[in-house]
This record gives C-alpha cells, sequence and structure tokens, in this order.
C-alpha cells in the first residue's frame, strides 16, 4: 500500500533542494493537489508506443525506462528514470500527440503523476514550482548535449567511464544488456570494457 504522504514530502523535498529556499506552504498544497499517486508493478507499462503521454511523473522509489523498438525488434534505450528522477514523453505531453516509445517499470515503482491541465495551471499559481522546472529544463538540456556528443565522439570505453562517474548507480542496478543498449555499445563490447577496467583500474 502507498504511503501517500511519504510520498508527496519527497516531492516536497525536492523541489526545495532545486529552488534553494523553502516551499510556501500554500504553494505545496497546489502542488500536492495536481499530483496522484500511482504504483506501478515490475514490468508494467506507464506509456506504450502509440498511446498519447496523459502524463509527466516524479519517481518517488523505483527505477523506470524509456526506449523503442527498432524494425529489426532490437531494443533501445533512451534514458533511465530511478528517485528523485522524472519520466514521461515530454513531446507526447506537450503536444498531445502519440509517443514513439515505450516506459516501463523495472523494479515496482512509486510515481506522482500529474496531466497537461493540471501543470500549466502550476505554471500560473506556484512560482516555486516554475523555477524548478526551469532549472530542471536548464540541466536537462545540458545532459542531452552531452550525451549527444559523447554518442558522436566517444569510444565505448569513454562512454562506460562517463556513466561510472555521472551515474554509477545505474551499473548496480540494470542489467548489462541494458546499459550496452543505454549506451549505443554491444553488450559484448561492454563487458570487454568492463574487465578491462576491473584489471586496470
Amino acid at each position: 500500500m502507498l504511503n501517500t504522504a511519504q510520498m508527496y514530502a519527497g516531492l516536497r523535498q525536492y523541489i526545495t533542494r532545486y529552488i534553494e529556499a523553502q516551499l510556501p506552504d500554500e504553494e505545496f498544497n497546489l502542488i500536492e493537489k495536481a499530483f496522484q499517486p500511482k504504483l506501478v508493478r515490475k514490468k508494467q507499462y506507464l506509456l506504450q508506443e502509440g498511446e498519447i503521454c496523459r502524463f509527466t511523473g516524479f519517481v518517488v522509489k523505483g527505477a523506470m525506462r524509456q526506449y523503442f523498438v527498432d524494425a529489426k525488434g532490437n531494443e533501445h534505450i533512451l534514458r533511465f528514470a530511478i528517485e528523485n528522477w522524472w519520466v514521461g514523453d515530454r513531446e507526447s505531453f506537450s503536444h498531445q500527440t502519440p509517443s514513439k516509445y515505450n516506459i516501463d517499470a523495472l523494479e515496482e515503482s512509486e510515481l506522482l503523476l500529474i496531466n497537461l491541465t493540471d501543470l500549466n495551471e502550476l505554471r500560473h499559481k506556484a512560482p516555486s514550482f516554475v523555477l524548478m522546472m526551469q532549472k530542471i529544463d536548464e540541466r536537462s538540456f545540458i545532459a542531452a548535449q552531452k550525451r549527444i556528443h559523447a554518442s558522436i565522439s566517444y569510444t565505448a570505453e569513454e562512454r562506460y567511464l562517463d556513466l561510472l562517474n555521472s551515474n554509477p548507480e545505474f551499473l548496480k542496478r540494470f542489467s548489462q544488456n541494458m546499459i550496452a543498449s543505454y549506451l549505443g555499445i554491444k553488450p559484448e563490447t561492454l563487458s570487454r570494457v568492463r574487465k578491462h577496467h576491473a584489471t586496470n583500474g
């Protein structure tokens, strides 16, 4: 059973950390009403290709992945989301168009979900939430830019080391095949890189 009080407390702590100031009670009351708790079982979908992304979610507990399947049936993971990360298809959510992606749970996950209408209302009524979103967008843009650069110019080993430095938790929680998909390299290449790093690191 979900402990919703703890879930909302976790979101409040997250926002407070981002805005680097106290979150006024009146603003948090609006935020709390806008989000709804959701339990996503392991292997359960939050979104499937062709559906419209109706919600964006804050991960209180658990792990999710966003991926697509190519014409050959191969999975390509775009991103992972663990505790204190956001999950959803931004394009589909913002434009209410069918998604190209799947999002499912790699662990049993507890989420707080918000729909587009409520999100837009918060943009007008909760300045602290707007500030948090601006900071998230800035970090997300920088992270996406770095990832594109890495995919174009980094060797397999450099991609692995970059992930090891930036998100070491991923390597503990996700399978080698998933990590390889996320890095855009073959599983056997990742295995070789990890062995080499373990031997020489």
